[in-house]
């Protein structure tokens, strides 16, 4: 799979695109001084310790406290390297499976409840986990993991774990022997699929320098008091050069020359194999839209997505999860319905699985595929869902497709999704992508005309100003609507349409008569 990064900075905005051949796998934003603090490292306060929830919130010097659960909190000692937890499995591109040590067969004792571990005031390091989304603050770890080039680092581990992208198993073999032997006696390590074909020195070089990092982080929060920053990760350039510049990736163009310079330098220092694919984009038609990538954002904003067959999607992001519909559309196939329905659902599960990456949608995702009579074609359909998955950076879930054509998945969720990023909830209709009607809004200005008669009796007539919309409903049907209300209230009604008024509001007010002085 031939794939190029694209990354367009300026001072106000970076943004990175990953591209396979012309489709948008993944977009990243970030904006001005918003730096994204996922995998930043704090010393944090406890300020409240839930035991009915077996959580704790942690002051770390953010708007809001972060969100500590139980099971983020390392081990006691005495059962320190007995757990392997799903943080540490993540190395960075959500693919990581442990080889080597693997944990006990026996279930792990149970671990002491939080109000036993934590209480209010006390210290501890903690690791950003998800950033903060919406009303929810940062969700933090204590389970540290250092990401490098080739490894990750987990203090006070003890596996070592293997990217499952790396299918070959001499290459499998080979890194394992060599990591095992560089492995730090009281920190676990993770190879990263960016190890492979990595010689030994360069993985040496990088176990060094994540244990002189963590070695540096104990030292910098040993001598600041919470809450306080004690590590902060890449910025958006560097950390795309880190985690996604692979030997997959044919190409990286960069637009800005400070960068596209901070970029060749990082590469020579850590990969110097692949500074060669490393190019300044110099053109005058800006690099997204030589590419395309600017029209495909404005694709991927959209609510309905159509498949090449003819049916398609239909997303709905909520606050606790995310629906997507599948129709077959214009597609009536050439055989029969089932076939017809299978292909779609085929095709739609493909796509699936590229808006979730595309989108970033995380937490519940509920899926409605078109219901499928056999159950060898729902089979199917899940099989393929799940082999799809598997590529996809963030860890996921799914149940079986059950017999209403239904899949539910979870899929991880670490930053805001595309939508929550790059747009915000319509001031009309408050997200809830509707509007009133005119006619509700036409109906609800009366009412209020008919109110304000009411509470001044000596006003001579009734003015109503709407917006002009609104205003070329009334005065069109003023017989109806209008000339029904002034005979009511036996005062006459005049109606102005305001352009600077938004469509649904309304301003009414009384005219009094002018009192002859004379």
């Amino acid at each position: 799979m031939a794939q190029q990064i694209l990354i367009n900075a300026s001072g106000w905005e970076t943004r990175v695109a990953v591209l396979d051949e012309t489709a948008l796998l993944e977009l990243y934003v970030e904006r001005g001084r918003e730096h994204g603090i996922a995998g930043n490292i704090y010393k944090g306060k406890v300020v409240r310790v839930l035991p009915g929830m077996q959580a704790a919130f942690v002051d770390v010097g953010l708007e809001k406290a972060a969100f500590l659960h139980v099971s983020d909190l390392t081990p006691p000692a005495e059962l320190a390297g007995s757990e392997v937890t799903e943080e540490l499995l993540d190395e960075g591109d959500g693919t990581a499976t442990w080889d080597g040590a693997p944990p006990p067969r026996a279930p792990a004792p149970p671990l002491p409840p939080i109000e036993e571990r934590l209480e209010k005031g006390a210290e501890l390091i903690v690791q950003v986990a998800k950033e903060p989304i919406g009303n929810k603050g940062a969700r933090v770890t204590a389970r540290i993991s250092l990401p490098g080039r080739y490894l990750v680092l987990a203090p006070g581990a003890r596996h070592l774990g293997l990217s499952r992208r790396i299918e070959d198993v001499e290459e499998r073999d080979r890194l394992r022997a060599i990591v095992e032997a560089e492995r730090p006696p009281d920190s676990g390590l993770i190879v990263r699929t960016a190890c492979e074909g990595a010689s030994k020195r360069e993985i040496r070089d990088d176990v060094r320098f994540l244990t002189r990092l963590w070695t540096r982080i104990q030292k910098v929060a040993a001598k600041k008091s919470a809450p306080a920053l004690i590590h902060q990760d890449l910025d958006l350039v560097l950390r795309t050069v880190r985690d996604l510049f692979t030997t997959h990736v044919d190409r990286l163009s960069v637009d800005a020359a400070a960068d596209h310079a901070r970029v060749l330098e990082f590469v020579q220092a850590t990969m110097p194999r692949l500074a060669s694919r490393v190019h300044h984009y110099q053109g005058v038609t800006p690099i997204f839209e030589q590419h395309g990538v600017e029209s495909k954002i404005t694709r991927a904003l959209e609510r309905r997505v159509w498949l090449k067959s003819g049916g398609y999607l239909v997303i709905e992001q909520t606050e606790s999860l995310t629906a997507i519909d599948v129709n077959t559309g214009r597609y009536v196939g050439k055989k029969s319905q089932e076939e017809t329905v299978l292909r779609t659902n085929l095709e739609a599960a493909r796509q699936v699985v590229a808006q979730l990456r595309l989108r970033n949608l995380g937490g519940i995702i509920v899926i409605d595929f078109i219901d499928m009579e056999q159950a060898a074609n729902r089979k199917q359909v899940f099989d393929l869902l799940q082999d799809l998955v598997r590529t996809d950076k963030a860890r996921t879930n799914i149940l079986r497709i059950s017999e209403l054509g239904l899949v539910q998945m979870t899929r991880k969720r670490t930053r805001e999704s595309l939508g929550q990023l790059l747009s915000s909830p319509c001031p009309h209709c408050q997200g809830s992508g509707r509007v009133r009607s005119i006619e509700g809004i036409a109906a609800e200005a009366l009412r209020r005309a008919q109110h304000e008669a009411a509470l001044h009796p000596t006003a001579s007539s009734i003015v109503l100003r709407v917006h002009p919309d609104v205003a070329a409903f009334l005065n069109g049907h003023r017989v109806q609507t209008v000339g029904a209300l002034e005979a009511l209230i036996d005062r006459p009604i005049t109606v102005e349409g305001l352009p600077d008024l938004g469509r649904g509001e309304v301003e009414v007010s009384g005219e009094v008569p002018a009192v002859d002085e004379a």
